[in-house]
């Protein structure tokens, strides 16, 4: 889900609506680097000064495969692979950081599947309509990755194996579902277009040790997740056909989930993205690119942290890149 792109595509001779009994198989790519630490919307610029920030690089790729059930419904299976790494800092007894502890983890991620349907009739309404779709998310992957973490202890570095940290486990480890939304709407050489989607995780927490003592962040918290995004398109052709776009985005992680409970480690925020993209398609064959941007980040504060008075950091990118390919049968 995270490494799709949603832009209808959308040109003076194409169409968001496909055939009967058709087949897309499409893979998506999302990479980012994670060391921009905030607290709230304040950055602790500090951290990079001391060279004491934590480095999250996150590589997804995405398969899916989907099958149109009509011009108006369809199916989608979506198998996400992870490879990412975390870099932290080692500090001493003094806090000095003396040197850097990198884990990692790899493998298949949560496999979601979901099916979508266009509200109006496609064949009435080829300059505007509005998809609703539901998904169930499947705990494939692996929620309890381990890996050596090196710390300092007793006046020495110390190596143990433990937990990875929430944000690079390939899995969260509950049953989810979603829900989203895409609309589009011809304004005369511009395509407007909207895309959102919420992921519910009714399962509070997933047992995986995240260390400490608080009761209220011993374990990994199983946390909602939400998407949304807006902008205008435009299309022209040149050897194929190109479709450009700009948009905000609008993605995080909420401090409380809607259905079960919010206890457990987490950390809650979003980011606020301009996302310019571009889309060239030739034949049965569609490549995409995009690069969302941050303007705005905000690390909320968690159910823990209101309760013990506190707020806690995250650490967000400057950008993300997002690549795409998708053939059709």
């Amino acid at each position: 889900m995270a490494a799709r792109m949603d832009v209808p595509v959308i040109g003076t001779d194409k169409s968001p609506y496909a055939r009967a009994g058709t087949w897309q198989v499409s893979s998506g790519y999302r990479w980012q680097r994670s060391d921009r630490h905030f607290v709230g919307s304040e950055e602790q610029k500090n951290r990079e000064t001391d060279s004491s920030q934590v480095i999250n690089r996150i590589h997804l790729l995405d398969l899916s495969v989907r099958y149109n059930l009509s011009p108006r419904s369809s199916l989608t299976l979506g198998l996400p692979f992870l490879i990412a790494d975390r870099s932290n800092p080692i500090r001493d007894q003094t806090r000095q950081v003396i040197d850097r502890s990198v884990t990692q983890a790899h493998g298949l991620s949560d496999i979601t599947l979901s099916a979508r349907r266009w509200v109006l009739a496609p064949d009435s309404h080829g300059n505007g309509n509005v998809s609703l779709g539901v998904g169930l998310k499947l705990p494939t992957g692996d929620d309890d990755h381990l890996d050596v973490r090196r710390t300092f202890s007793n006046g020495g570095i110390v190596s143990t194996i433990q937990p990875v940290d929430q944000s690079i486990q390939p899995g969260d480890g509950g049953f989810g579902f979603t829900v989203e939304g895409t609309a589009f709407q011809r304004l005369g050489r511009l395509v407007g277009y909207g895309s959102g989607s919420y992921l519910f995780n009714p399962r509070e927490t997933n047992h995986t040790s995240n260390g400490g003592t608080n009761p209220l962040t011993q374990e990994m918290s199983v946390a909602d997740q939400y998407l949304v995004r807006a902008g205008l398109a435009t299309s022209f052709r040149a050897k194929g056909s190109w479709t450009l776009n700009l948009g905000g985005r609008l993605e995080g992680v909420p401090a409380e989930d809607v259905i079960g409970g919010s206890r457990g480690f987490r950390r809650p925020g979003y980011a606020v993205s301009i996302e310019p993209g571009v889309t060239y398609i030739r034949g049965k064959s569609a490549f995409s690119l995009g690069v969302p941007f941050a303007v705005y980040r905000n690390r909320t504060r968690s159910v823990a942290d209101k309760a013990s008075g506190g707020h806690g950091d995250a650490a967000f990118a400057d950008y993300l890149v997002i690549a795409g390919y998708s053939h059709a049968f």
